[in-house]
């Protein structure tokens, strides 16, 4: 019996490990959101976001079996990042750079309001949702019954083991949106590479959405193996590190109008 609490344990701390990974994801989509938002608004658009999380992940937990068929949900998630991320992308590689001052900008942006911007962050958490317990499920699902009975339609003990994992990935998530905030704030050049990221996350579930059984253009297991993992993570670190030490342009154009000036 010991054993298998050991065994329960062991799973427990990969799944916060994989929780880690999966919250990055989700918190720099929080963080990205919530940007154009007052200083004094956008903590408060993130901690309903952690609470809408908490919601969706708890709820999902509950209708895993359902969830698991609902493959359009999946397709809506993945259609949103994407065009999150590649609508950002495509203005600032083709948009118009001086059409409008930047001040003109930033309050055409704050016109979305503060709850259309909690609007936005509801759909992403739900996706980010399915995404989430969909893998923390899977890893569970490996362990042995445990002699807690069953719950929420599953054995008591991976229950709890996925719930303990869902919960200290909000917990990641909210420090981490909170320090990609701070991030952006101080390193603007990186807000499209951000984007790029998003899109990549679209990218992510969309895979996802195509290996649905239903669906079957992917093999239902492609998602979770390892060599796509390894590609996800690969891929999404290079973004980062390209977007990290590529020059800014605005700090180009800023050096530019001082030797003019």
């Amino acid at each position: 019996m010991d054993s298998i609490w050991f065994e329960y344990a062991w799973a427990l701390l990969i799944l916060i490990g994989l929780e880690g990974l999966l919250s990055a994801d989700n918190a720099l989509v929080l963080a990205i959101i919530a940007k154009h938002l007052p200083e004094d608004q956008k903590k408060k658009a993130i901690n309903y976001g952690i609470i809408m999380a908490f919601v969706f992940r708890f709820g999902a937990l509950f209708a895993i079996s359902f969830i698991a068929n609902v493959w359009q949900v999946q397709a809506v998630g993945a259609a949103y990042l994407l065009y999150l991320g590649l609508k950002h992308i495509i203005q600032a590689r083709f948009g118009k750079k001086h059409d409008k001052p930047q001040e003109e900008t930033e309050e055409k942006a704050a016109g979305s309001g503060f709850w259309p911007t909690v609007g936005k962050i509801a759909l992403a958490d739900l996706a980010f949702a399915i995404d989430s317990i969909l893998a923390a499920v899977a890893l569970a699902l490996g362990l042995p019954d445990s002699p807690l009975g069953n719950f929420g339609g599953m054995d008591g003990g991976k229950f709890i083991v996925v719930l303990l994992g869902g919960i200290a990935g909000l917990i990641l998530i909210k420090f981490a949106a909170t320090w990609f905030l701070k991030l952006l704030d101080e390193r603007p050049a990186l807000e499209t590479t951000a984007y790029a990221i998003v899109a990549w996350v679209g990218v992510k579930l969309a895979v996802i959405t195509l290996a649905h059984e239903d669906i079957g253009v992917l093999e239902h297991h492609f998602p979770h193996s390892t060599g796509w993992t390894i590609t996800f993570y690969g891929v999404l670190v290079a973004i980062a590190v390209i977007g990290w030490f590529a020059p800014s342009n605005k700090s180009a154009e800023k050096q530019a109008e001082k030797e003019n000036g």
